[in-house]
């Protein structure tokens, strides 16, 4: 009887373990899930996000990258993102952003919102907004090089002639 015990005991420590164990990092979604979650396209965030943090009851989150990042599309604009992007996130809207800037002439201007409308993706950067069609950013770009490494050439963003100012 004793050896029996022993194996019902050894299942249960089996089970008990599979069951009920810590969830690893690998079985948290991604950020770029996250922002899937909220009806973005993951390519609002370039590659190379090590991690995020998100308070979901109020919607504020943060992305980190291992360092700064910046790159260009050609015919368009010069992106730039800090080590860590912040702000609050809700269905189809982005609001309070830190840490994303992009180059207008000679200045850079922080974007400071991005709201989805149907295909379109609206930025603003509080004076000015600007829309792109969504299927501009289902791919991250890359740091560096934007969305054409591997030939060593910049991409063109596809623009809808939609600026406007407040």
């Amino acid at each position: 009887m004793a050896p029996n015990i022993t194996v019902h005991f050894s299942v249960f420590v089996v089970v008990v373990v599979l069951f009920f164990r810590p969830l690893h990092a690998d079985d948290s979604p991604t950020a770029y899930e996250i922002m899937q979650d909220y009806n973005f396209p993951p390519g609002l965030l370039p590659k190379g996000v090590v991690k995020y943090d998100l308070d979901r009851s109020t919607g504020r989150f943060h992305a980190y990258l291992n360092d700064s990042c910046a790159f260009s599309l050609e015919g368009s604009y010069q992106l730039r993102y800090k080590s860590t992007i912040g702000g609050y996130i809700s269905d189809s809207k982005l609001t309070d952003l830190t840490g994303v800037s992009v180059k207008v002439l000679f200045l850079w201007l922080n974007i400071v919102e991005v709201d989805r409308r149907g295909d379109e993706l609206e930025f603003s950067v509080g004076i000015a907004s600007a829309n792109f069609p969504i299927d501009n950013f289902y791919e991250s770009p890359q740091c560096g090089c934007g969305l054409d490494c591997v030939n060593g050439q910049v991409s063109k963003l596809r623009t809808k002639s939609s600026v406007s100012s407040i």
